[in-house]
């Protein structure tokens, strides 16, 4: 096992710009909506207030309120966005959906504001989000939803990009109240985080620190299974040290790290290692065509800085002990290389990519 450090990013990530290139290919696949709301509009708040947690310490997100005449357009067109989310824009349902709250979170990369939705036929709700345009999160929004077990909406909306939710236990949440499990679960636990962390490393997510993902827990016939899921992706292939796209490098993820100190053998680690790049592989193999085409876009634009690509490079090569990483000109590049060689490692799937 590792020694464990906190590898935190160096500065603030830099946002990046949507190539005409992506844009193109957000269109082609339908990820792209135009609606008159942006980003911008709803910074344009009257008053704000601490949005407290249910055992009332404050969450870091602030519940905005708009002028009337604001808030009537505002809604409307929130609620138009949650119809292309939830029914490919059929806009009938939106007569028994309501706006219940807007908080905007000031802290993080894209500052988003998440939007909660209300169905008024059953009180129930749901969340969306609208963030910040950032190229660097689109590539990891993509590559979420092709190369790993997870699936979710975005959509491009000129300059804000609009998120579904991401349902799960906050994993700082998680590892203080759910840790105390038996050791059948507990087992479970530690496996999951081992394929969640070979997951990031082959596809160079970077920033998993417990906060920034949520875990899933399905009910099964004997105990639970459990699902590390990542919700925060604008740390894609854009720092440059290695050991920041392993999770298990973070000291908040340490409690879960322990039990796989105490429950899992070097074996067993790498049988976990070796079924989750499987899997990659053959999520690569039906997605193909379409993962070709990102990484071609990838490749070809700029989301990180020459001396965070050159840094990683360096550090890559000294751990695969190879040298093909100095032709890589781009982040994109170095991606698109590290996973023919994880998946290399093990079986000859290179060709996918």
């Amino acid at each position: 096992m590792p020694k464990m450090i906190a590898d935190l990013p160096s500065k603030k990530k830099v946002a990046f710009p949507v190539s005409d290139q992506l844009d193109r290919y957000l269109l082609k696949y339908n990820n792209k909506i135009d609606i008159t709301l942006q980003y911008e509009d709803l910074l344009r708040y009257q008053e704000s207030v601490p949005l407290l947690d249910l055992d009332n310490e404050d969450t870091l997100w602030r519940t905005v309120y708009y002028s009337p005449s604001d808030q009537q357009e505002i809604n409307r067109d929130l609620k138009l966005i949650y119809a292309y989310l939830k029914t490919d824009g059929d806009v009938d349902v939106i007569e028994h959906l309501s706006i219940s709250r807007i908080d905007y979170c000031t802290f993080g990369n894209t500052q988003p504001f998440r939007i909660r939705i209300i169905n008024k036929i059953n009180d129930n709700y749901d969340h969306y989000y609208i963030k910040k345009v950032d190229a660097s999160r689109i590539y990891g929004l993509e590559l979420e939803n092709l190369v790993s077990p997870n699936r979710f909406d975005y959509f491009l909306n000129r300059d804000s990009l609009i998120e579904e939710h991401i349902p799960g236990i906050p994993g700082d949440v998680f590892m203080k109240q759910n840790l105390d499990d038996n050791e059948f679960n507990q087992i479970r636990m530690a496996k999951e985080f081992i394929k969640f962390n070979e997951r990031c490393f082959i596809r160079l997510l970077g920033d998993m620190r417990a906060y920034n993902y949520v875990v899933d827990i399905t009910p099964d016939i004997e105990g639970s299974q459990f699902r590390l899921r990542a919700i925060d992706f604008d740390q894609q292939s854009y720092e440059g040290r290695k050991s920041f796209y392993l999770p298990q490098y973070f000291k908040d993820n340490n409690p879960i790290i322990f039990l796989g100190i105490k429950h899992m053998k070097p074996k067993a680690v790498l049988q976990y290692q070796q079924e989750e790049r499987t899997l990659v592989a053959g999520r690569i193999k039906n997605s193909r065509s379409r993962l070709k085409e990102l990484f071609n876009i990838m490749i070809a634009d700029k989301i990180s800085t020459k001396e965070k690509r050159e840094r990683l490079k360096a550090e890559l090569r000294q751990h695969h002990k190879t040298d093909v990483f100095d032709s890589c000109k781009s982040m994109g590049a170095i991606v698109r290389m590290n996973f023919r060689l994880l998946l290399q490692k093990d079986f000859k799937q290179s060709t996918f990519l």
